[in-house]
Parts: structure tokens; C-alpha cells; sequence
């Protein structure tokens, strides 16, 4: 997030930041080093030299270990339950493995430590061999891993167990996340070090506390974001845990990703307590960093991606706690926070620790444990009489009973207000929705099962099908002409074609938020230039997946795409449509052009001796999912220096100009980009 100060990572995850950290810390200010694209120091940080004898016993111990997780692989093949604990043994193999290849030991104690890693490693893989788990019976800190869906990568998360949990009879248990604060250190070998020891800054009596590694240092955006849900599905395998109880917390960059995640998924949770961090991008950054904005039309409209004082209505049907050191810089996140939730008509909860830095004191951590005690005891409202939804993209689409499921015009505030009434009637007001519907699951609809409900949608009244038996209810309207009707299927758009919807929405980083394949080409390109910038992006987009998100960029070349890669991945094609056959094959039927003479952008021509193309868009060759042209995740080297700007950068498609260089911020000049419409076409 830009700290004012950074704590060690030992320090930042043993003591999180409810209270003074008393062991030395590396201390470094943002400030306006960090404000020059054209010197940015790298992230993660060069690492410590490891002495010859050191590196050699590693090396060792890193086969041997890999040797055992191979076998085990081939001879669990039969035993389904005990290979999906595999995560659990390989993330110590790949946090000492990592660490030595890419120079990520960060302080010589750590070099000492990843031996007693590889032990814990083996220890388990031997346990596994003969059929016991007794990491998954352990109370107190216990570290585990899952294999993401997204790139096939082993993530580690941190759980902390309570005491008398009872394995053989678990009753429904309350799972706090504690979402950690930055660190440019925090290797997934020094993560694993403080969460296998350390309980952590939160503790709530009876309560698991689930600490996601949240790939690396993200502020649980993006792959970061998908962490959280893919280490609690995880988590779910081996404990029972109470969906109606579950917290997000945090500070710091931590407190950041509590804000995300109570905006845009406020009907998961049954409370939230960010502290300190940042809530949206230009204030924060003008505020804490010091910094003057220059943004494009795109970049500024893509703010609303993240920016949660967007977001903010979301939260009247969810109980929220924020607190702020009273002289931190970083109150900024919550006193912003709390001029959007007035602005509809919602008083926050702003503790403020008396003389506080970037810390939170005593009696303010105890207040905030009281609250949050009180609101877990309850759970959450799973049918909110009323439901205020705000949306920009159907990405985020549902709050309780209410889902939009097409917008007039995505990034442009969207909203849906409805009420149930037990006299039989439902009231909706929209804003910016072309579709929407109400879903209530199974004995949860509050409706009278005798007759029909009365719907008004923004004052017209809409004859609608009666609640089911079961006690549930789901039922799809579309706008035509003006007017209202029940839509024949959930699905937006009735007969329209290829529409934005749910999870096909665009823009660009939205395709590395589920599983994806980056292709190479293998052809020869339409002339040298396009080449040689494809290929450096290519290399620059995997090697900085590793670095940011922490995984392998899977990779194949284009002429090895199968059609079972095609029915399970968003397609990330480089080069252009001679030099990449899967291109070649959808290249006639994009909205922008390709040829040797020209990009052709509606009309608009570039010369393609000078310009490349990156876009998203439904793949032609299986519409479920994307294809990607000439690009990772849009932001870069310069933008890892503060979280804050760590936000899409492009927006569904963009013309490269590539006599521009490429810098820490760009991928070459961009003479023009933009969105599709509604119906994935030009606009």
C-alpha cells in the first residue's frame, strides 16, 4: 500500500498491526522516489547471496523433496482424498525452491529456516504415503495450500485453528480472514515461516481465523481476489465452517482488501473491518503519495473497477467496523469512505485510536472484538427486506436476492433497488439495467405461496409466475420498447446474440481472473517490428505473473491447442494473425481487423509495419470464454510501487504504437483505446 512505515514480514504476520511493532523494521518512506516511472526499483526487492555450501545442501533437499511429491502424484492416482492434500506438502517444496532460483532469500536467517521447511515437507509427504493427515487435526497455526484454477499453480494460506475444535463432531464455526498488510518481501518461504508459528493480531474466542497469502503482495485484487475464495473452498474440505459467520478483516493493504471485498461481495459476509489501507485510487495516491494524475479517459473510467466509494451502497444490508490511527495518513481510506456511505444516507462506524500512527491501540482492538462478537452472533440476513445494488460491471452482479443481468452501458453506475412486502408485493426501481431478476433459493422466499406476487418495476406492474412450493422463487425481466416483461430465461438480452454478461464482460484483466493458457506462435509474424515487441511482451507477461501473482504462466504453442484447451481456458494469443494459427482462425471474425496492410478500427487504419493490436473478446471458437490479443494483466513495473495503482490500465481494446518504447507504464505508445458496447461491438 505504500506504508509509512513497512514491518518486517516475520513481524507484520506474527504481530500484524493491532499493536506496536517492537522489533527493529526496515523503514521506507513512498514519498516522491517512488513518483518517477523512468527509475523504479524492482518489486520483489534482489534478495541476500547464498554461500556455495548453503545453495548445494538446499539444492539436495529441493530434489529429494520434488522426488517424493513426483511419487506420491503417480501413487495417489487411486485415492482422490488424500491427493488433494498434495497442496499441502508441495508449497514447501516451491517456497524453498522459489527463494533459490529467483534470489528471494531476504535476510540470512531465512536461509537457516527453509531447511526446517523441507523437513516439515517431507514429514508430511511421509504421512501422506501411509494414509495420516495429522496437519488437517491440528489446532493453532497450521499452514496449507490448494491448487488455483486459474494457472495451475500450489498457493499457500494460513489457518489458525482453535483451541478444543472438535474434529470428529464440528459443529457450524465462525472464519474470520485476516487479510495481511504489504510486503515487498514476503516470499511465499517467508509467508510460510510466520504463519506456521504465529497466531496473528486477531484472535476471536472460538472463531478460525483463515490468512490468505493473497498472491503475494496485490492488495487481494485481481488473482488475489479469486485467492480469498479459492483458499476458503480449501479450507471448507476439512473444517465445517458457518457461511452465515464469516469476516473479512484487515490493515494496511490488508485493511485495502477488507474494503474490496465488503463493497463487491457484501452479501457474503456477515461483517467487515478494514483498517487504515486505501479505498479507491486518485484521492489516496494525491493524499499518501504525493502524486500528480495524469490519467487517460480509459484509465479514469477503469477506476471504477476499485474504487469502493463507487461501490458503497452496497454495504446497507452489511454491518461494518473501520478504524483509523488518529494521525495516520491513511485515515484517508476511511474518512473517504465515509463521505460516499453518507451520501446514501449510511453513518459509518469510524473508531479512532487517540495519537495513533499506523497502529491500532488497545482499547480500540478490544471495542473492535466486542462489536464484531455481537454481529457474528446473529449472522447475516440472507433476505434483506430491502436490497441496494450498485454495479459498473457484471462482474460483480448479485447482492442477496437481486442480480443484474445486463446493463445499458457498462462503467457507468447501474442500480437496483428492491423491497419484499409480506402483503405479496415486490417494488423495484433500476437505474442503468437492462435485465435483472429476483432469486430466492429454497425455503427462503418470504412471499405468499398462495397466488402470485405483485411486481412493480420503476412503476409499471409486471404479471409474474407464484412462488413454488419449496418455498423458492426466481424469475428474469428484461427492458424492450420501454416497458418491463418476465424474461423467457435468466439469461440477459432475450434473442439478442452475443451480449456483455456474467464472467464475459471484458476488459483485458478480467481474462486472468480465471483459468488461462498463453499461446505462442510458432508462424512466421507480418514483419520484424510486430515480432520482437510480441515476443518481449510475451516474455514480460510471464515473467511478471510470476513475480506479482506468483505462478507459472502455463504456455503452448499455438499449433497444440486442443479443443478440450479451447472448452476450459480464456486464450492469451501473441503475435499476430500470420505468425499465431488460433488467431488465424477467428482473425475475420473480430471487430478490429488485421492484415498485412493495416489495422483497421472502424474508420480508422493503422499501418501494421508500425502498430500491434491487443483486445479482448469472446472467443469465436468457444464463446464461454475469452481470447486475449498481446497481453497480461495491464498495469506495470512502475505501478507494483503502490497498490493503489495497481489497476487495470487498458480497457477492451487498444491500438499499440510501437515507434514508442516500451516504459515501466505502457507497452508502447497507445494512440487510442476503448471499450466495446453492450453487444461486444464497436463503439
Amino acid at each position: 500500500i505504500g506504508a509509512m512505515f513497512r514491518l518486517s514480514s516475520f513481524c507484520s504476520l506474527a504481530l500484524g498491526l493491532a499493536l506496536p511493532c517492537l522489533a527493529p523494521v526496515h523503514a521506507r518512506a513512498d514519498g516522491d522516489k517512488d513518483n518517477h516511472p523512468e527509475s523504479v526499483r524492482p518489486i520483489p526487492p534482489p534478495g541476500v547471496e547464498v554461500p556455495a555450501a548453503d545453495a548445494a545442501r538446499l539444492t539436495a533437499g529441493i530434489e529429494a523433496l520434488g522426488k517424493d511429491i513426483a511419487a506420491l502424484e503417480k501413487d495417489l492416482a487411486k485415492k482422490p482424498a488424500l491427493l488433494a492434500l498434495l497442496p499441502d506438502v508441495v508449497i514447501y517444496h516451491k517456497a524453498v525452491q522459489w527463494a533459490l532460483t529467483y534470489g528471494e532469500f531476504h535476510k540470512p536467517a531465512e536461509i537457516a529456516a527453509a531447511d526446517q521447511l523441507l523437513a516439515t515437507g517431507q514429514a508430511r509427504a511421509q504421512s501422506l504415503r501411509q494414509g495420516e493427515t495429522p496437519w488437517t487435526r491440528q489446532t493453532g497455526p497450521v499452514v496449507r495450500g490448494y491448487r488455483s484454477r486459474i494457472d495451475g499453480s500450489v498457493q499457500p494460506f494460513g489457518l489458525v485453528i482453535p483451541a478444543g475444535y472438535d474434529f470428529d463432531h464440528p459443529r457450524p464455526t465462525r472464519l474470520d480472514f485476516w487479510f495481511h498488510g504489504r510486503g515487498e518481501t514476503l516470499s511465499e518461504l517467508s509467508f510460510l515461516l510466520g504463519r506456521e508459528k504465529a497466531t496473528g493480531p486477531i484472535a476471536p474466542e472460538g472463531a478460525i481465523v483463515l490468512h490468505p497469502y493473497g498472491r503475494y503482495s496485490c492488495a487481494n485484487k485481481f488473482a488475489g481476489e479469486i485467492d480469498t475464495f479459492e483458499a476458503l473452498a480449501k479450507a471448507k474440505q476439512d473444517y465445517r465452517i458457518d457461511d452465515d459467520r464469516l469476516l473479512v478483516r484487515g490493515f494496511s493493504m490488508g485493511g485495502a482488501a477488507a474494503w474490496h471485498f465488503a463493497v463487491h461481495y457484501a452479501d457474503r459476509w456477515c461483517a467487515a473491518q478494514p483498517g487504515a489501507g486505501f479505498s479507491e485510487t486518485p484521492d489516496f495516491l494525491r493524499v499518501y503519495q504525493g502524486e500528480t494524475l495524469t490519467p487517460t479517459p480509459w484509465q479514469k473510467t477503469l477506476w471504477h473497477w476499485y474504487d469502493c466509494t463507487d461501490w458503497a451502497v452496497n454495504v446497507s444490508n452489511l454491518p461494518l467496523v473501520a478504524y483509523s490511527g488518529e494521525i495516520d495518513k491513511q485515515k484517508q481510506a476511511a474518512d473517504v469512505m465515509e463521505a460516499a456511505l453518507a451520501k446514501e444516507k449510511i453513518r459509518l462506524v469510524h473508531l479512532i485510536g487517540p495519537g495513533m500512527a499506523h497502529q491500532t491501540d488497545p482499547a480500540s482492538a478490544a471495542e473492535i472484538e466486542r462489536r464484531l462478537t455481537a454481529i457474528a452472533d446473529r449472522g447475516i440476513d440472507r433476505v434483506p427486506r430491502k436490497v441496494r445494488l450498485v454495479t459498473w460491471t457484471l462482474r460483480y452482479p448479485t447482492l442477496h436476492w437481486v442480480r443484474a443481468d445486463a446493463l445499458a452501458s457498462h462503467w457507468a453506475e447501474s442500480r437496483i433497488e428492491a423491497e419484499w412486502n409480506p402483503a405479496n408485493w415486490v417494488a423495484v426501481t433500476t437505474s442503468g439495467v437492462t435485465a435483472f431478476s429476483l432469486d430466492f433459493a429454497p425455503g427462503r422466499c418470504p412471499l405468499d405461496p398462495v397466488g402470485s406476487p405483485v411486481v412493480k418495476i420503476d412503476g409499471q406492474t409486471v404479471a409474474v409466475p407464484g412462488v413454488l412450493s419449496d418455498r423458492s422463487w426466481q424469475v428474469s425481466f428484461v427492458r424492450q420498447d420501454r416497458a418491463w416483461k418476465v424474461a423467457g430465461a435468466p439469461a440477459a438480452g432475450e434473442g439478442t446474440g452475443l451480449v456483455k454478461r456474467h464472467g464475459l464482460q471484458g476488459p483485458i484483466d478480467d481474462a486472468f481472473m480465471d483459468a488461462f493458457l498463453m499461446v505462442e506462435p510458432t508462424g512466421t509474424p507480418l514483419n520484424a517490428t510486430v515480432g520482437a515487441w510480441a515476443k518481449g511482451e510475451q516474455a514480460h507477461a510471464v515473467e511478471h505473473w510470476r513475480k506479482q501473482f506468483r505462478g507459472l504462466a502455463p504456455v503452448k504453442k499455438d499449433t497444440e491447442i486442443s479443443e478440450a484447451d479451447l472448452a476450459s481456458h480464456n486464450l492469451v494469443l501473441w503475435g499476430d494473425p500470420r505468425s499465431n494459427a488460433v488467431l488465424a482462425r477467428i482473425a475475420d471474425r473480430l471487430p478490429i481487423r488485421w492484415t498485412e496492410q493495416g489495422i483497421v478500427v472502424g474508420d480508422r487504419t493503422f499501418d501494421s509495419g508500425k502498430h500491434a493490436l491487443v483486445m479482448i473478446y469472446p472467443n469465436p471458437l468457444s464463446p464461454d470464454h475469452y481470447i486475449v490479443i498481446n497481453s497480461g494483466f495491464t498495469y506495470r513495473d512502475y505501478d507494483y510501487l503502490n497498490n493503489a495503482r495497481q489497476v487495470a490500465k487498458l480497457p477492451d481494446w487498444a491500438i499499440i504504437d510501437l515507434t514508442q518504447p516500451v516504459t515501466t507504464q505502457d507497452p508502447g505508445g497507445v494512440p487510442v483505446a476503448g471499450f466495446f458496447g453492450e453487444h461486444w461491438e464497436l463503439k
